[in-house]
C-alpha cells in the first residue's frame, strides 16, 4: 500500500509525529476549548491556526534541507551529506516555538 514511497525512518518518525500532534491537539481541543490571541503572528490565532502554521513550516524545513544538502556537503566540504535528523529536530523545535510564542 505505501510502495510508492521512500519510508526511510526520518520519514516515517516524522509522518508519526504530525499524526500524534494532531491526534493531541484534537483531544486537547475537545477537553479545553481555545480562544485566539495574538503573538508574534501578525493575527490573532487558535491553537490549530498555530498547529497549522507550524505544520507548514515544518514542512518547508524539512524539504529546505534535503534540498540544499548536497550543497551544504559541498560548502562545509563534508565526506557526506548531513543527516535530515537535523531537519527534523529543527522543524520540531520552529513548531514548539510557533505554537508557544505565535
Amino acid at each position: 500500500m505505501f510502495d510508492w514511497m521512500a519510508w526511510t525512518t526520518p520519514v516515517a518518525v516524522f509522518f508519526v509525529s504530525i499524526v500524534l500532534l494532531l491526534v493531541g491537539m484534537t483531544v486537547w481541543e475537545i477537553r479545553s476549548p481555545t480562544t485566539r490571541r495574538r503573538g508574534f503572528l501578525p493575527l490573532a490565532t487558535t491553537r490549530g491556526d498555530r498547529l497549522f502554521i507550524g505544520l507548514l513550516l515544518a514542512a518547508y524545513v524539512n524539504l529546505g534541507f534535503v534540498g540544499l544538502s548536497g550543497k551544504l556537503a559541498e560548502w562545509l566540504n563534508l565526506s557526506s551529506e548531513p543527516s535530515v535528523w537535523i531537519s527534523f529536530v529543527l522543524s520540531m523545535l520552529l513548531l514548539l516555538w510557533v505554537m508557544r510564542k505565535g
